[in-house]
């Protein structure tokens, strides 16, 4: 597959079309993934990446429920409110190259 057609697309059907028919893991793919992080023990880049990731979903919702305040039926604000990373918890991670 060609990946830069599927850019474009949501990346939870690109991950369902690439992993369709397949039920074993990649050997080659964590063969690589172990070696970049000592089989996972030095996995720095990828948690620099999931902070800017839970970041960018703050402020995302930090500007929603600031919009709320001047929309009607009511604010956003304050409510569920989430306040940062220890309000999130990693089950599961999947890495593309």
């Amino acid at each position: 597959l060609h990946f830069q057609q599927y850019l474009r697309q949501n990346p939870l059907d690109v991950l369902r079309l690439l992993s369709k028919g397949k039920d074993e893991p990649i050997k080659e793919a964590y063969q690589r993934f172990n070696l970049e992080t000592d089989d996972g023990n030095n996995m720095g880049a990828y948690s620099t990446m999931l902070s800017e990731a839970i970041v960018s979903i703050l402020n995302t919702k930090e500007e929603s429920d600031v919009d709320s305040l001047f929309s009607e039926g009511g604010t956003s604000a304050l409510v569920n409110s989430i306040q940062g990373l220890e309000d999130f918890e990693l089950l599961t991670f999947t890495v593309i190259k």
